[in-house]
């Protein structure tokens, strides 16, 4: 009499149980350490540069200050009035922070567009 075969098991199915048995990483374990290897070393480069950094400057207060009034203290110190570039380097927000408080600004007129983006206080 013969033995009825199994079921015939595929190459891939034999690689996956070797990789999770073995805890063997994948290419997508290996992306995700990447991503947060990266994010790791931007925080020590913040870090290290924070020392000219306008958020450290202020956290050492003892008021609170929100992100607006940080923004709008920059512009205010500034006599020919600050660029964009100029208050992003000053303050360490980052990009889309910035220009919400830009408008916000200029929305309720305590700082005035001298030009293109070139913004000094009201």
């Amino acid at each position: 009499m013969s033995r009825k075969k199994g079921k015939t098991i595929s190459f891939d199915a034999m690689v996956k149980f070797f990789m999770q048995n073995y805890d063997i990483p994948t290419k997508k374990d290996v992306n995700k350490l990447m991503v947060r290897l990266d994010r790791l070393e931007n925080l020590v480069k913040q870090s290290a540069l924070g020392t000219n950094n306008a958020r450290a400057h202020y956290s050492r207060r003892k008021t609170a200050l929100t992100a607006v009034d940080i923004v709008l203290d920059t512009i205010k110190h500034s006599r020919q009035g600050l660029g964009f570039a100029e208050i992003q380097a000053q303050t360490g927000f980052d990009e889309k922070k910035i220009r919400n408080i830009i408008f916000r600004l200029n929305k309720t007129g305590k700082i005035v567009r001298k030009r293109r983006g070139i913004y000094i206080a009201a």
